[in-house]
């Protein structure tokens, strides 16, 4: 990788789920053209530490599970069940008790999806999109 930066042939570099120590690590050897991490209304993290670093080096931002891996959406409710092979079993997020606590923000999600004619999943969407001009969400699917 290293001989290819140095002939000039790589135009385009991107990480995935990286810490800020190690974008500016990779930043400094080779401008990072994007991160790509989690974020939405329902994981938030990457604002304390993150999104300050992507803005200061002026490199962009593809978050993915802008829908909080579906629960944003309000197809799941704490009295869903997962298929045994299904990542979110091992979530905390995903537990029934809290998927209980936060359908909270489900609902108000609701309430402003009625409001504004939309679905749940386009007011999360629009958030996301709201936040920067140079953060572009990947909304990908998962099945429920």
């Amino acid at each position: 990788m290293k001989d290819l930066i140095r002939e000039g042939k790589v135009r385009h570099f991107g990480l995935s789920e990286a810490g800020a120590r190690t974008i500016r690590r990779a930043h400094a050897v080779q401008p990072v053209t994007a991160l790509q991490s989690e974020y939405s209304l329902w994981w938030r993290e990457p604002e304390e530490e993150i999104l300050p670093t992507l803005a200061e080096l002026g490199i962009g931002f593809v978050p993915f599970s802008p829908l909080g891996k579906g629960f944003l959406t309000g197809a799941i409710s704490e009295t869903t069940t997962f298929d045994s092979t299904d990542f979110r079993n091992i979530v905390p997020r995903f537990t029934p008790e809290a998927r209980k606590a936060n359908q909270a923000v489900v609902d108000l999600i609701g309430e402003i999806a009625t409001r504004k004619q939309a679905t749940r999943a386009q007011i999360a969407l629009a958030w996301v999109l709201a936040q920067k001009p140079w953060i572009v969400p990947i909304p990908g699917t998962c099945a429920t």
